[in-house]
């Protein structure tokens, strides 16, 4: 946390997350029940960094939440995410120590990092503490037995072991008091070990009739152990961000980490697309013409596929629309020269060559960073429409599952080929808990599984994180229609 002392300059290299500064912090095991926060100082560049990293994952766990995923599934989805923003190596990997500690410092600072950002309202804090407690679920039932055994030494957890003699007293009511699917066997109830916890900490093995009640207990085998230190963490992280919440605003934050915090308040978002990391031949090199684009709104999301069909309807589009879908077209590969062009042949019905050099084409430069203050502007991210102005009359902009009307939305995604009840049920369930994201990514989902010779995949049908940014969306299209298509060519 943030010291409540004097405020003092922090410069760009030193923000102290800990109670104390220049303490070294060791990591001598991969879990972490994030009992003890960080203690030494790190860069700006680092605290936003680490902070986005972790969200990706997070983002990727609500998302799978919200599409009624199973634990093993939500495990498929998140591994890969996990290797490449989060990874958390065991002690008996061939990392050097140096780089285990890197690993497991990133994953202790961007947790709280987060705490600082969720902690603002009890939505939030729900959020965090959901998301938070499957992505330590993963870790720990992917962890050996003494990785296990070393997080559970290191803590105090008031649980009671049951002795001897209590144990054989209740030998046969540990059998027979269960449900019979899963009730202990008599060499199984021999050879455990049982904990005594109040009722109320394990909701879920009660549910399910794994345990023995009695008195108001529940003796927990050590085999299910799990579900206590689960709930454990759960309900720490829950009273700590209470405790942060409270102690925020008197807390000493550097002026520029605020803006920051906001940001990541706003929800589980993902960091800005970024065309050269595309695996398309489109993005940075500037490889589409002016006439291309009418082929490849086939491959564009809803949000772009509506202003274009407005486009092609009206001949103009206003200002919003034109900065949003500009945008987006500059992110797929079209070069300023081929965008002046796109957009004066579009405009060419209802605005004369003159009119358009002197309305339009200052602002298509100005994106592209060669006019005003010469910014290079990057497409808009779904987070960034969501948070745009509600489009008024004649305009469209915007995120179409948040702004548009019920009647509005089920027609566009007829016109997508989504008519069956089922789907558009769930995309209505989505878009009315605001998960706009997952809505899309539904569609993504529905409009390309039909593709031959391309498996879907949990998740985004090729293995990544869900649908986050418009360009994202069009990346992903391309690259399965062509795997599509040279699967056919070599099968023919």
């Amino acid at each position: 946390m943030f010291r409540a002392q004097k405020r003092r300059v922090v410069s760009r290299s030193n923000v102290n997350l800990g109670a104390e500064v220049g303490r070294e912090q060791n990591y001598p095991q991969r879990l972490n029940l994030y009992l003890t926060p960080p203690l030494l100082e790190i860069t700006l560049d680092q605290f936003e960094e680490w902070a986005i990293d972790r969200l990706r994952v997070l983002s990727e766990i609500e998302t799978c939440i919200f599409s009624n995923r199973t634990f093993k599934q939500i495990e498929a989805s998140i591994k890969p995410l996990l290797d490449e923003y989060l990874p958390l190596a065991p002690n008996s990997s061939t990392k050097s120590s140096k780089l285990l500690d890197d690993e497991r410092r990133k994953d202790h600072y961007s947790h709280f990092i987060l705490r600082l950002a969720f902690c603002r309202s009890e939505e939030l804090r729900r959020r965090f503490v959901k998301a938070e407690s499957i992505l330590f679920r993963l870790r720990y039932t992917t962890a050996d037995v003494s990785e296990q055994h070393a997080l559970l030494s290191q803590h105090d957890f008031g649980w009671t072991q049951v002795l001897e003699d209590e144990k054989q007293e209740l030998h046969d009511a540990f059998i027979f008091a269960t449900d019979t699917a899963a009730a202990p066997s008599e060499k199984s109830v021999t050879g455990e070990s049982y904990f005594k916890v109040p009722f109320e900490r394990v909701p879920e093995l009660i549910e399910n009739r794994r345990v023995l009640l009695k008195n108001g207990d529940a003796y927990v085998p050590s085999s299910l152990q799990f579900s206590l230190v689960l709930s454990e963490f759960s309900e720490h992280l829950d009273r700590a961000l209470e405790t942060t919440a409270r102690a925020l605003p008197r807390l000493d934050e550097d002026d520029r980490l605020v803006p920051i915090l906001n940001q990541l308040s706003r929800g589980f978002i993902a960091p800005e697309y970024n065309p050269e990391n595309t695996s398309s031949d489109f993005g940075a090199n500037g490889a589409i013409r002016a006439e291309q684009v009418d082929a490849l709104v086939q491959h564009f999301p809803l949000c772009m596929r509506s202003m274009h069909q407005a486009l092609r309807r009206d001949n103009h589009l206003k200002y919003f629309g034109r900065l949003q879908y500009g945008l987006f077209l500059k992110g797929i590969g079209l070069s300023v020269e081929e965008s002046l062009q796109f957009w004066r042949q579009s405009f060419a019905a209802t605005t004369g060559e003159d009119k358009f050099n002197k309305e339009y084409r200052y602002n298509i430069r100005h994106n592209y960073g060669l006019e005003g203050s010469r910014n290079n502007y990057r497409p808009q991210g779904c987070q960034q429409l969501l948070n745009s102005s509600a489009p008024g009359p004649n305009d469209i902009h915007g995120c179409p599952y948040r702004f548009f009307s019920e009647d509005h939305l089920s027609s566009a995604l007829g016109e997508l080929g989504i008519r069956d009840r089922g789907m558009l049920s769930q995309i209505k369930i989505d878009v009315d808990n605001k998960q706009y994201h997952v809505a899309c990514t539904r569609v993504f989902e529905a409009t390309h599984k039909m593709l031959p010779h391309v498996k879907m995949t949990v998740g985004t049908g090729v293995g990544m994180e869900s649908i986050t940014h418009p360009n994202l969306y069009f990346d992903r299209s391309l690259r399965m229609a062509r795997e599509s298509k040279a699967a056919e060519k070599v099968e023919g």
